[in-house]
């Protein structure tokens, strides 16, 4: 619906500004868009007005540009090891997602609301499949950290789910080498990033 135009004259909340007094299209306090702005830059009123809106905001974008660069700092000291760090955290959280409503793994037992994502081949031993989709699935905290991953029951389930010939390719990557620059790690956190957002949606 659209607005009536009224008379431009200020209320109590400008002081009774005076305004215009012409039939129009009101924008704030009676007063129409150029004696909204002449009010607040002509009158103390006016001028505590935008003090008390432009504080707020000139806090706020300070916060934010002192956040960034606390943020740029802190990449800037971080280590190789500690972005393969990163990457493993996001990484891992989209293997959770993915997995999200499955059962585990190796017991194939109903997964509860904390479940690790599981390598089949450990990290330690094959740092080349760490961030292999196909070699990490959702496996409950007892499998993963008090069974040392149930490999015996793990590689049973493994190739019913993935298929017997991406199990094979699976085996035959272990002997393949991973060597990330940070610039692709990096890009490899953007791309995991992405991939939650999408299955976020998806999964409402």
């Amino acid at each position: 619906m659209k607005p009536k135009k009224k008379k431009c004259k200020g209320n109590y909340r400008s002081n009774h500004f005076e305004g215009c007094g012409k039939e129009t299209y009101l924008f704030k306090y009676g007063l129409c868009k150029a004696c909204f702005s002449k009010w607040l830059y002509s009158t103390s009123e006016g001028e505590t007005y935008l003090k008390r809106q432009l504080i707020p905001q000139a806090k706020k974008e300070v916060n934010t540009k002192r956040k960034k660069q606390v943020k740029k700092q802190r990449e800037e000291l971080k280590t190789h090891k500690d972005w393969l760090k990163d990457l493993q955290k996001v990484f891992n959280k989209y293997i959770r997602l993915r997995d999200q409503g499955k059962n585990c793994i190796s017991c194939n037992r109903v997964l509860k609301v904390k479940y690790d994502a599981g390598h089949f081949f450990s990290v330690g031993a094959y740092p080349n499949l760490r961030f292999n989709e196909d070699n990490v699935h959702a496996q409950c905290v007892h499998c993963n950290q008090h069974k040392h991953g149930n490999i015996a029951e793990y590689s049973i389930r493994l190739p019913k789910k993935i298929g017997l010939e991406r199990f094979e390719e699976l085996q035959q990557s272990r002997s393949s080498t991973l060597k990330l620059s940070i610039p692709e790690i990096k890009t490899k956190i953007e791309v995991y990033k992405q991939k939650i957002k999408v299955l976020q949606i998806e999964k409402g």
